[in-house]
């Protein structure tokens, strides 16, 4: 799963594929969690945006006022699980990142780690939304990634944002056949496990 991000600068690094920001600021976050609204790149007829949706998404069907808010996707289940399958086919987005937060558990503790393209380019998730609720997808970790967490979140390259976001191709083989880019990681403090911490001290290496 992906419960923890960084973004910095969004609308400058996204000035390439969008035509417009819509109330975005192009400030930092070293510690973007669920039920913050975070910058998401979507498409219209007339070009693409930026604009901020809420992460976790409460299905429309959801009757329950108790419902915990879907924060990831599965992409193996995902043209098949009611929450999704109708999103997958038709309301995509693409969350901007700088790189991600996960943790590696053994026995009782709980160590984080920052991820990062190899490349050191920006990172696009996929993702899907309702509303102004958005969600992450995820698949199987990758190589190395393994040894810290079992899943990941599903990176596009650059090239890929626009393909994923053209609802006339399928979602999930697209997302299956895509070229997976290189990460790097590095342990960092566990200052980052409180959401309210927020400074670019959580991303240096301990």
């Amino acid at each position: 799963m992906c419960g923890r991000y960084v973004i910095k600068n969004p609308v400058t690094k996204t000035g390439k594929l969008v035509k417009s920001a819509i109330q975005v600021e192009d400030n930092e976050n070293y510690n973007a969690h669920p039920y913050q609204k975070l910058p998401v790149i979507k498409k219209y007829k007339n070009g693409n945006t930026l604009e901020n949706l809420q992460w976790g998404l409460v299905p429309e069907w959801a009757k329950d006022k108790d419902f915990k808010a879907l924060t990831n996707a599965r992409l193996e289940t995902i043209d098949e699980k009611v929450s999704f399958k109708k999103l997958i086919k038709n309301t995509r987005c693409v969350a901007v990142a700088d790189g991600f937060y996960e943790w590696k558990r053994e026995e009782k503790e709980k160590t984080p780690y920052y991820f990062m393209r190899g490349d050191s380019n920006i990172i696009f998730f996929a993702g899907i939304f309702e509303g102004d609720q958005f969600c992450l997808i995820t698949e199987e970790a990758k190589d190395n990634i393994k040894e810290i967490h079992h899943r990941q979140p599903v990176i596009l390259n650059q090239t890929d944002v626009n393909r994923f976001l053209n609802i006339e191709l399928q979602g999930s083989a697209f997302l299956n056949e895509r070229k997976i880019p290189e990460l790097i990681f590095h342990e960092v403090s566990k200052e980052v496990n409180k959401p309210s911490n927020n400074s670019a001290s959580l991303v240096q290496p301990v």
